[in-house]
């Protein structure tokens, strides 16, 4: 039984920043393709950030570039984000998300799309 959980949101003036984390539990082995997501009200989910396998394979969102960074740590199964000049419009549930045998090509795909097979429960971040 796999688990993925959330931690690391809150509330934050515009312009400041945040660091989500999400921890695996009950993989036999790294999943290949780790993605954060959001939900806004009344909004469809949509991908905000994946990584496959290392820093050499990272997608982001255009609204997202340049001020979020994903990363991940397979000796101690956590994937984070790192959210910097945090907007108004970041406010959302974030979620952890894991595609553990999709390929490079198909990790960006599925960001978009959006399509991951396990899910966490999220995290809330309000930015004000």
């Amino acid at each position: 039984h796999v688990q993925l959980v959330e931690s690391g949101g809150g509330s934050v003036q515009a312009g400041g920043s945040l660091r989500l984390s999400c921890a695996a539990f009950g993989y036999t082995a790294n999943p290949y393709c780790l993605g954060w997501f959001r939900q806004a009200p009344g909004k469809e989910r949509e991908g905000v950030a994946a990584i496959w396998r290392t820093a050499d394979n990272t997608y982001y969102a255009d609204s997202v570039r340049d001020r979020f960074t994903i990363s991940r740590d397979d000796a101690k199964n956590t994937l984070s984000l790192q959210m910097n000049n945090l907007k108004p419009e970041d406010t959302a549930m974030y979620y952890c998300a894991a595609a553990p045998r999709a390929s490079v090509t198909s990790c960006e795909f599925r960001l978009r799309k959006p399509n991951f097979d396990d899910w966490g429960q999220g995290t809330q971040v309000t930015v004000s």
